[in-house]
């Protein structure tokens, strides 16, 4: 005769019965789907954040509430609520964040390009660019941008240019023409 104790079944009860919960859930819809621009992407990620790394050192952290993928012969991704790169040195400090309203990346020419509202801050020397554009040229390891920016330095002075060049950690970077210089006390 075989004799079975609650305690010997109690795992198998609360598997059984997480399972039946979990299959039950109304929070997914079979047949809905993500429509962006009036396209569908392949893959479509929500709240994701993915860590780069080489060698075992973190490079570079993007953080997007959407992340989709489109795949084919000119495959690319989009963050089309907006996206947050955040780039570290050497010793695993966080050196620089990028922030933009959209973002576009592109796998065969490895550019990405970040639109509306775009504003890199080195953290460490507490300097920062805004404008409406940038491109990240992933294969040469540098940012630019054509527009016009506003820079920021950590002495509260202010240069207008016509578009900057910089490494892709924000560490060196050069303001092209720029028209105006103030220096601006707190008001």
């Amino acid at each position: 005769m075989i004799t079975l104790r609650l305690r010997d079944i109690a795992p198998l009860l609360f598997i059984g019965m997480m399972s039946f919960f979990v299959s039950c859930s109304k929070s997914y819809k079979k047949n809905e789907q993500l429509e962006f621009n009036g396209k569908f992407p392949d893959e479509s990620a929500k709240d994701i954040t993915i860590v780069y790394s080489d060698s075992g050192k973190v490079n570079f952290e993007l953080s997007a509430p959407i992340l989709n993928t489109y795949k084919g012969d000119n495959a690319y991704m989009d963050c089309p609520q907006g996206i947050t790169i955040t780039s570290y040195d050497d010793f695993g400090e966080k050196q620089s964040r990028m922030t933009a309203d959209y973002a576009i990346s592109n796998d065969k020419t490895q550019f990405m390009e970040a639109r509306k509202n775009v504003v890199i801050v080195d953290l460490k020397k507490n300097e920062k660019i805004e404008t409406e554009q940038i491109i990240w040229d992933k294969m040469a390891k540098k940012i630019y941008s054509n527009v016009r920016v506003r820079q920021t330095k950590a002495d509260s002075t202010i240069n207008i240019g016509d578009g900057f060049v910089a490494d892709e950690r924000f560490t060196k970077y050069t303001v092209f023409r720029p028209v105006c210089e103030a220096l601006v006390d707190g008001l």
